[in-house]
């Protein structure tokens, strides 16, 4: 298969590279280091253009399993937008953890989205908030610019980047999720398999391509 040449109607979508989902952050993604490298490679190479998301959560947001008593990190609980699960205190606004990482190269980045700085509702996708219709305002910048194709990379795999493709997917972009650019949180399910698995089959199904690094021109 020949390598995929990004042209200038694709975009590089950078998910959440900050050291709240690194080893020694808040809410620690194993391997979550590791993308940012792997993310400078892509930017100085095959892609001209990308924009990144930054979690942004005020404290006490109601994702946080602080915010509700008796209740513990990785909980599932009712929220009216459906089921929600409760985090560690992470990303709060203006620390140091919530900044995008200082290791990444910004230089191609031309937009930050700040997600989940609603107290009442979480935010995964970079497109929509966790109702599932409140936007961000991402898909009518990505139009304007001409952009049809996005490839994703960053944190996690099975939580921001998922939702991210998913919504992509559903809003009519051809959408490539980078593996070796990502690095899950893998939580077990109670039908067995974890959060990573589930989140590929999901994807898949809905026509998101599962890549790596290789198989992109530099």
């Amino acid at each position: 298969m020949p390598p995929i040449r990004p042209t200038d109607t694709d975009m590089l979508g950078v998910i959440d590279v900050q050291p709240t989902f690194m080893p020694g952050g808040a809410l620690a993604v194993a391997g979550g280091e590791e993308v940012v490298p792997a993310i400078n490679r892509l930017l100085a190479g095959p892609f001209a253009q990308a924009f990144a998301t930054q979690d942004w959560h005020p404290p006490g947001h109601s994702s946080f399993a602080s915010s509700h008593p008796g209740r513990a990190p990785f909980d599932s609980i009712a929220m009216p937008y459906g089921p929600q699960t409760l985090w560690p205190d992470h990303a709060i606004q203006g620390s140091a953890e919530a900044a995008l990482h200082p290791g990444l190269d910004q230089r191609r980045i031309e937009l930050i989205i700040r997600k989940g700085f609603r107290p009442a509702i979480d935010s995964y996708s970079a497109f929509f908030e966790n109702d599932r219709a409140t936007a961000t305002g991402l898909d009518g910048w990505l139009r304007a610019r001409g952009t049809r194709r996005l490839f994703l990379a960053g944190l996690a795999t099975d939580y921001c980047v998922a939702f991210s493709a998913e919504d992509a997917a559903r809003l009519g972009y051809e959408v490539c999720v980078i593996e070796d650019a990502c690095r899950g949180i893998g939580l077990p399910l109670p039908e067995g398999g974890n959060t990573i698995a589930a989140a590929k089959a999901r994807l898949t199904a809905a026509g998101v391509r599962f890549i790596t690094t290789a198989d992109l021109a530099a």
